[in-house]
């Protein structure tokens, strides 16, 4: 019997995207005072001026944006202190310039994607990028749960036992026939039914006289051992082991009494509807072997030629 395979889906959860973030940079207005308020770099009174804290240091607007400003990534102008400076992943942004590469839409507060450094909205990334749904072939969008399954994808809600049509999700399921069911469903419909505890074989199984057995169903029936990968015989349709099957029908050695059987290919002796095994075929009376020599009969016994002669 071919074996079917239990399979199971993984659902992806894609990384949801975060905002830009917004670099603090205070402007403060220094306050008149007799002491001096200098910039640490340029050196000017800071007095009555905007200025800007780094670190616990002052600079004057002017020095800060020549010294820490960063540049935009897509005008490549420095972004000043009075606008915000967007980042995300190292990568600052005008908020003006922080837009959809494809469609120039702001991207601001606005879930995004990001490919070949590229970003992108949502819609656009779907257009470009995303699966496409192998049952409704509707766009598969960023942050959707996904199932997959041998380079096909589907929604969630799409991915459906064939024959029940309830979403099989991230449960056990198997693929018949260029369709996908559900365990419960594919047992009803497909699988074989052990003729002995008459439950459905999913895996493995054998086959006896054209009938299927679950693995561990298949027993002996004298001694109910397991037959599955053991050489076993069979009596009126029924199978037995073969100790069980010679004690109970194979013919019995006249010398030790055991039972002589062919299926196990132990070789015997067979003299007027007698029988031994070859080994104890010997003379009742000086136990030589009898094996491939003459032999004579004194009532039931078998003795070598030399002891029947004596008689």
């Amino acid at each position: 019997m071919s074996n079917q395979t239990l399979t199971h889906l993984q659902a992806r959860h894609p990384t949801p995207l975060l905002p830009p973030t917004l670099p603090s940079k205070p402007l403060l207005v220094a306050r008149m005072s007799a002491e001096r308020f200098d910039c640490h770099y340029c050196k000017d009174s800071l007095l009555g001026k905007k200025y800007i804290l780094k670190e616990d240091t002052p600079y004057c607007t002017r020095c800060y944006e020549n010294l820490f400003a960063n540049c935009c990534e897509l005008c490549s102008l420095p972004i000043g202190c009075n606008s915000k400076d967007l980042s995300y992943k190292d990568r600052h942004f005008h908020e003006d310039c922080f837009q959809c590469a494809k469609c120039s839409r702001t991207l601001v507060e606005k879930p995004f994607a990001a490919k070949d450094d590229q970003l992108l909205c949502t819609d656009c990334y779907s257009n470009e990028y995303s699966s496409k749904c192998t049952t409704c072939k509707k766009t598969i969008m960023p942050g959707a749960r996904k199932m997959e399954y041998k380079g096909n994808s589907w929604h969630e809600t799409c991915f459906l036992c064939h024959r029940c049509q309830q979403p099989i999700g991230t449960k056990s399921f198997i693929p018949k026939d260029n369709g996908y069911f559900c365990v419960p469903c594919f047992e009803k419909q497909f699988a074989y039914q052990c003729c002995s505890c008459k439950k459905a074989i999913t895996t493995g199984g054998v086959t006896y006289h054209d009938k299927p057995w679950h693995r561990e169903c298949f027993l002996c029936i004298g001694c109910k051992k397991q037959l599955a990968g053991q050489r076993f015989t069979s009596r009126e349709n029924y199978p037995y082991c073969l100790d069980c099957f010679g004690n109970l029908y194979a013919k019995k050695c006249v010398g030790c009494t055991k039972s002589i059987s062919s299926l196990t290919g132990a070789k015997y002796i067979s003299f007027e509807e007698r029988q031994w095994h070859s080994e104890c075929f010997t003379c009742m009376k000086c136990s030589v072997s009898l094996t491939g020599r003459g032999f004579l009969t004194h009532r039931d016994d078998v003795l070598c030629t030399d002891c029947g002669r004596d008689k």
